[in-house]
């Protein structure tokens, strides 16, 4: 290891969600504001971080995929540092396991980083002394939002993340996500609306809110919910053209926060609402507060004030107890309301949550007979809503070009990096950030292809 004189190299791998994007970008800006240096390759660096996801089966396995590569890229010298949800939740086992990992850093220790790093970096007597110098830093959740004011962003920051809050209270009973990240904590709502102009005045034209659940923003600082407030407040910032709202609870979905997103101007038609599931016996098992007539009706109020609105979900099969009525409540609900965009996942087994301990577990093939069948019926119906819009004009935001000269670019309707896409041509030569309009000549199940249209 080279001596401090000299600046250390780092580089981070992400996976997950959002928010773990959002977490890696806070460490790399502490890393760069304490002198460290960020490499594009693993094999440069003297710390190569791992963050992780540990929220279900598949992304731990993912993740623990992702540590053991980075073992076999990084020279000898180097450490392997292991961060986020997965270090959060398992350090102490890892550490006793996963000899190639050197340090384990939890969710809320990024502010600590450059210290946490130094210290096993410049102890070069104890790393030849013991066979593997192993570390574990991972402490329990702050009372309070710990303040993230120094952010990594790209050159062009065109789309970024606010992470308006951290941790959740609401207890689903197969989440893991309060044991991992701890309670709900409100970011204050100044903070947001500085970090949002620091944005605005780089370059930023899209906004993405993320939290476990936007619609409880303030509630616990302010004593009532302040999203729609928030959102008034981001309006007022130029520059900013949309901004978007991940993820949405669908009971706090009040009339107020309708009118909001109705009247603004720059608050996106898009909601990502994670109703999990339809059936009345399995929402209340999973102690969710929604039920199939509450899920009908918010939809159905949001549709009738916003028209155009996009609505995203996410729902769960293969929870434990699930029978085939439970499941057809799911699909007719999908029939019926016939989802602009929608995601599927098998039940994930997780330690530590009630719905893990139940015996009545459904097999995997049941799972996924039922994933496969829910996923089937939405591409047709994505299919028939994209068909929809052949010969129509949108506005779309450029995402990066390809080597054939065309785009891929987003509506107003998507998120990025997890909705559908626009491939587009153009006589122009575009970059990413810009914003065009884009008649509609195809469709995909998932994708539109179009041509930039001049009136």
């Amino acid at each position: 290891m080279q001596s401090k004189a000299s600046p250390f190299k780092y580089h981070i791998s992400t996976l997950g969600c959002p928010k773990n994007q959002n977490d890696s970008q806070f460490a790399m800006g502490v890393l760069d504001d304490a002198g460290f240096i960020e490499v594009e390759s693993p094999e440069d660096a003297d710390f190569i971080i791992v963050n992780t996801c540990g929220f279900i089966e598949d992304a731990k396995k993912e993740s623990i995929s992702k540590i053991f590569e980075m073992a076999e890229l990084k020279r000898s010298d180097a450490k392997l540092v292991v961060s986020g949800c997965l270090a959060q939740r398992y350090a102490e086992e890892l550490a006793e396991e996963m000899t190639e990992a050197d340090l384990f850093v939890g969710v809320n220790e990024y502010a600590k980083l450059p210290e946490i790093l130094l210290s096993i970096g410049n102890d070069e007597s104890k790393a030849e002394s013991e066979n593997h110098t192993k570390k574990i830093f991972v402490d329990p959740c702050d009372l309070n939002y710990l303040e993230s004011t120094i952010r990594k962003i790209g050159e062009n920051p065109y789309t970024e993340t606010i992470k308006i809050a951290e941790g959740c209270n609401n207890r689903c009973t197969y989440c893991v996500i309060p044991a991992i990240r701890g309670n709900y904590r409100s970011k204050r709502m100044e903070d947001i609306l500085k970090e949002a102009k620091s944005l605005s005045e780089k370059g930023c034209k899209e906004i993405v809110l993320i939290a476990q659940d936007v619609t409880y923003y303030g509630r616990d600082i302010y004593g009532e919910y302040k999203l729609p407030e928030l959102l008034t407040k981001l309006e007022e910032i130029p520059g900013i053209e949309w901004i978007r709202l991940l993820y949405c609870y669908d009971d706090r979905i009040t009339d107020e926060l309708i009118s909001v997103i109705k009247n603004s101007k720059k608050v996106c038609h898009y909601i990502d609402i994670p109703l999990q599931h339809a059936s009345n016996k399995v929402l209340y098992e999973m102690n969710r507060k929604s039920t199939n007539e509450s899920i009908r009706e918010v939809i159905g109020k949001l549709r009738r004030e916003i028209p155009d609105i996009a609505i995203r979900t996410t729902f769960i099969v293969g929870f434990p107890g699930e029978t085939e009525e439970d499941y057809e409540d799911l699909v007719n609900l999908v029939e019926d309301i016939r989802f602009d965009r929608l995601g599927v996942f098998a039940y994930s087994r997780e330690e530590e949550t009630p719905a893990g301990e139940r015996e009545d577990q459904v097999e995997a093939d049941i799972k996924e007979r039922r994933l496969d069948g829910i996923m089937t019926r939405q591409m047709d119906i994505s299919l028939e809503l994209n068909k929809e819009k052949i010969g129509k004009v949108f506005k779309v935001l450029v995402d990066e070009s390809q080597d054939d000269g065309s785009y891929i670019g987003r509506t107003v309707y998507d998120a990025p990096e997890i909705d559908n896409g626009v491939i587009f041509t153009s006589e122009r030569e575009l970059k990413s950030g810009d914003m065009v309009d884009v008649i509609v000549v195809d469709a995909f199940d998932y994708d539109l292809v179009g041509e930039e249209f001049v009136s």
